[in-house]
């Protein structure tokens, strides 16, 4: 909403982006219905041909959704040429956003994730968590979240963080789940590299798997970056965050266990963050611990 109607104050007309499995892409396209924004979305190929219902979501807004890669960048194209049948990235998908829009006048590139600015504005819910917490009377002791980018777990997270490095919190930890098929917090090298995989934008320190890495077509289509927030990164080198990676099916089995629980289905993403709470409450079971655990629901129903 805020990157929207910043944008319309501009007078921009148009704004380009990437999505993975379409959340980003669903909440831009109805911001930018909103203010009468056009939208362009490039959606990771994979995540195209296996959520149709979150590109039909982007349609009804206005959007215009394009597989990604694409014919109509050069980035996709030269992408294309030496992959005909590749599933795409959200670093392809950023390649063709930002070259989108830099070739175009009238258009303006925005990201979902990654940059400080982003990560700024999803921390709304932080507040809003810590709020619910204070009215529930405690505090968490735990925080977890699933991470792709970033921003769905900056947003939850640092307000939290903001308390401990103040020290007011000092015992609270923070957990970071992503995908081990993508593992870039737990696996990648902590170096300089570009945020796309053709390497238009700008170069960044943070955990990278490298800018031309694709990962397998698991499902949680928000978790497939090669790298992740430069202040997130910098928050897991300096052990402030811990990261956690899991594999595809336990991180279903465990979203199968909660929609029997609580009667509604989890995305794969969100899935994954589900895994890192079990572990903590079996720990803490185990440890005959009296745990607060806060993590972020971020997205359900199968469409997500």
């Amino acid at each position: 909403m805020a990157q929207a109607y910043y944008n319309a104050q501009e007078g921009v007309r148009r704004l380009t982006t990437e999505t993975g499995a379409g959340q980003w892409g669903s909440a831009l396209a109805f911001a930018g219905a909103l203010f009468n924004l056009e939208v362009t979305v490039y959606m990771v190929k994979v995540s195209y041909e296996q959520k149709p219902y979150r590109r039909a979501m982007m349609e009804t807004w206005g959007a215009t959704v394009h597989a990604s890669p694409s014919n109509l960048t050069n980035a996709g194209r030269g992408i294309l040429a030496d992959d005909p049948d590749s599933p795409g990235s959200l670093g392809i998908a950023i390649s063709e956003a930002v070259e989108d829009a830099a070739t175009h006048d009238d258009a303006k590139y925005s990201l979902g994730s990654v940059v400080n600015h982003v990560l700024l504005h999803q921390t709304v819910m932080g507040l809003e968590a810590k709020k619910q917490m204070e009215m529930a009377g405690e505090y968490p002791d735990v925080v977890i979240a699933c991470v792709g980018g970033g921003s769905n777990f900056a947003g939850l997270t640092y307000p939290f963080i903001g308390d401990k490095l103040k020290g007011r919190m000092p015992h609270t930890r923070f957990i970071a789940a992503e995908p081990a098929a993508c593992p870039t917090l737990t696996r990648g090298v902590y170096a300089y590299d570009f945020g796309d995989a053709v390497g238009m934008g700008p170069v960044v320190k943070m955990f990278t798997l490298g800018h031309s890495f694709v990962p397998d077509r698991i499902h949680s289509g928000g978790l497939r970056y090669h790298g992740d927030a430069p202040s997130l990164c910098a928050l897991v080198d300096h052990k402030v965050v811990e990261a956690r990676a899991y594999k595809q099916n336990e991180c279903f089995a465990e979203a199968v266990r909660f929609a029997r629980c609580e009667g509604f289905l989890p995305a794969p993403e969100s899935a994954h963050a589900l895994r890192a709470v079990a572990q903590e409450a079996a720990a803490a079971r185990e440890a005959g611990d009296s745990r607060v655990i806060l993590f972020g629901l971020s997205g359900q129903s199968p469409g997500a």
